[in-house]
């Protein structure tokens, strides 16, 4: 791996991870327009780390209320959000892989989060008389569109707040859900990887330089995405995103039915 292409992954990590655009579709169509190889197992587990940090920067008065009552409602309500998508990772993992990448599908899959994106606007703009507290119907929910979000080019965190605006949720308390349950699942994910590289089961060719131009990457940007999610949620203004993931949409899909230079 090249510093560049160290550089590029920490990117798509630290920013498409945060912002509703989905990390899973870009990482495909990165891989498939400028030829990069799939993320180094070991690498991917260090930018994973990076974006993990850049959620406790951002979220550590959350993330110490919850430390100080580990058996608090709060965790029950992890717990149930968390259910449906670890569920649809074991079940389905082969088929999302080989299955879901096409060019057709992320082009539809991008096409789907930007009308996510639009109804958690709508959602967001009635949303600042919503609930403060979570319900246990509302985690649920919130977990099946993190399964949802399981799919290639649709955005998890543009997913779960969506959801949680559209049942009601003050904007605030649905963003910090959200990133609760984004921990999970990237510690989750990471935590099966690092258990691969123990066991054995995957080598590493990524040298240590790379691996900190990743995690730095990883880590900077993520933080500065989250900051600036937060205020894109507060004024309303996610629809930029949908904006964007439509025109890539739209270029996946000529590509795919005349051009056939990538997809």
């Amino acid at each position: 791996m090249t510093n560049l292409q160290a550089i590029i992954m920490g990117l798509v990590q630290g920013v498409a991870e945060f912002l509703p655009i989905s990390s899973s579709g870009h990482l495909a169509v990165l891989q498939t327009v400028f030829g990069l190889e799939e993320p180094d197992l070991t690498f991917d587990i260090v930018v994973h780390i990076g974006s993990l940090i850049a959620i406790m920067l951002c979220f550590w008065k959350d993330i110490w209320a919850i430390l100080k009552k580990p058996f608090g409602r709060m965790t029950g309500l992890l717990i149930v959000g968390t259910i449906p998508a670890a569920i649809g990772g074991i079940l389905f993992r082969h088929a999302i892989e080989n299955y879901f990448r096409a060019g057709i599908w992320l082009a539809v899959a991008f096409t789907l989060t930007g009308f996510i994106m639009l109804l958690a606007d709508k959602f967001s703009q009635s949303s600042k008389e919503g609930r403060a507290e979570i319900t246990f119907l509302d985690a649920a929910l919130i977990g099946l569109a993190q399964g949802f979000a399981l799919l290639p080019g649709i955005s998890r965190s543009g997913s779960t707040i969506a959801a949680a605006l559209g049942r009601g949720v003050k904007r605030e308390a649905a963003v910090k859900f959200s990133f609760m349950l984004a921990i999970i699942a990237i510690g989750g994910a990471g935590l099966l990887e690092a258990v691969q590289v123990y066991r054995g089961e995957v080598t590493t060719n990524v040298a240590a330089p790379q691996m900190i131009i990743g995690f730095v990457v990883s880590l900077v940007v993520g933080y500065l995405s989250i900051k600036l999610l937060l205020k894109l949620i507060e004024s309303c203004k996610l629809k930029y995103f949908s904006f964007y993931v439509w025109g890539l949409a739209a270029l996946i899909f000529v590509d795919w039915l005349f051009i056939n230079r990538f997809f």
